[in-house]
């Protein structure tokens, strides 16, 4: 009785089902890492802009004698900007998948035994990892400026920072799949400024209209949630609320967008 061998097995001997990856492989998230560091444009994003933009509306002298929670000025812009950064690499990291779509690559890997869902969540590791990076060439940066707050203020705001960049890893997978290549960071990068002052990450939004219609837009919950360490305000039910809704909707909006793509042949 003959055997039926699956492309690519050894001596005539079918390939066992279990082999068939399931999860993240190793192979691509090392690929993917290699592609996203040797992307110029992504690597400006995320450890250049950020720390640049500190050393110009965070280290005023006055900033470093006044105080901010349980810190001062210069450390709180300092915390802001790292979430920018944070925000700014997940979004150019999810939204890589446009021009990858484009190049055909995503069809190249449905020939493979990549799963779908394996290669969103090699991506999103990716992503995740680079946004580490930022965030600690951020901080690295800043601390040379006089930034004060416990140590404690330090690795909470990074943790949440970081975790919370995935919200924006969400969003950008979704714009992947939904607008052109040639468009895609083109329409985002503007558009992550005007969120960024829109939420209260670069400027503090005191109280009035505009920042009722403030607390609505998906930078607002993340930006409290992550200076909350420094603040010492703690988290406040709004905030993880605010952060909650958008991350499913950006995430459920990939999630429809993805289908729609993975079912075309």
């Amino acid at each position: 009785m003959s055997t039926i061998s699956a492309p690519g097995a050894r001596g005539g001997s079918a390939r066992p089902a279990a082999s068939v990856p399931r999860g993240i492989s190793r192979t691509y998230l090392v690929l993917e890492l290699r592609r996203l560091v040797r992307n110029r444009r992504t690597l400006v994003f995320s450890l250049v802009m950020p720390p640049v933009f500190f050393l110009i509306f965070g280290t005023s002298p006055a900033y470093a004698h006044q105080s901010a929670g349980r810190g001062n000025v210069t450390a709180y812009v300092l915390v802001s900007m790292a979430l920018y950064g944070a925000i700014l690499t997940a979004t150019a990291g999810g939204a890589s998948v446009s021009v990858e779509r484009a190049q055909g690559w995503t069809r190249q890997l449905r020939l493979t035994p990549l799963r779908p869902s394996a290669y969103i969540a090699t991506k999103l590791a990716a992503t995740m990892a680079l946004s580490a990076v930022s965030i600690a060439v951020t901080l690295a940066v800043g601390s040379l400026r006089d930034p004060q707050m416990p140590l404690s203020a330090w690795v909470g705001c990074a943790l949440v920072a970081w975790v919370g960049s995935v919200v924006f890893a969400a969003f950008g997978l979704f714009m992947g799949y939904l607008l052109p290549a040639e468009n895609v960071m083109q329409i985002l990068g503007p558009g992550l400024a005007l969120l960024s002052f829109a939420g209260g990450l670069f400027i503090p939004l005191g109280d009035g209209l505009f920042a009722d219609i403030a607390r609505f837009t998906p930078t607002y919950g993340l930006a409290e949630l992550t200076r909350a360490p420094l603040t010492g305000d703690g988290f406040t039910l709004a905030a993880v609320a605010n952060v909650l809704v958008w991350t499913a909707v950006f995430a459920g909006g990939a999630a429809w967008r993805f289908r729609k793509d993975t079912a075309r042949v």
